[in-house]
């Protein structure tokens, strides 16, 4: 099994995309005849929140760079164990929040 950074590939494609898209809509927006200059738009306080919130998001690391790089190691020298009583019992977990999470 070889490990690349597919997911990280696959995620700026999908960027790539998602702005491309974005830019059409945006150019169709603007050279419409009804759109006028004099239309105005205004932001709630919650919305400077969020901005503030998603720099701190932003510059903080989501995952652990050095453990990360360890289970690599340890998996293309083959001395990487997978724990299947801790997986079942953390899947297991994870299905009940979602049957939880679901009833009224």
């Amino acid at each position: 099994m070889k490990i690349n950074d597919s997911i990280k590939q696959s995620v700026d494609l999908t960027a790539n995309k998602l702005g491309e898209s974005v830019g059409k809509k945006t150019s169709k927006a603007t050279s419409s005849p009804s759109a006028s200059s004099a239309d105005s738009v205004t932001l709630s306080t919650l919305s400077s929140q969020l901005k503030s919130l998603e720099a701190k998001v932003a510059g903080a690391e989501v995952f652990d760079a050095e453990k990360v790089d360890a289970i690599k190691s340890a998996i293309s020298s083959g001395q990487f164990k997978v724990d299947s009583e801790k997986v079942a019992d953390s899947l297991i977990a994870s299905v009940r929040d979602l049957l939880n999470t679901q009833k009224p």
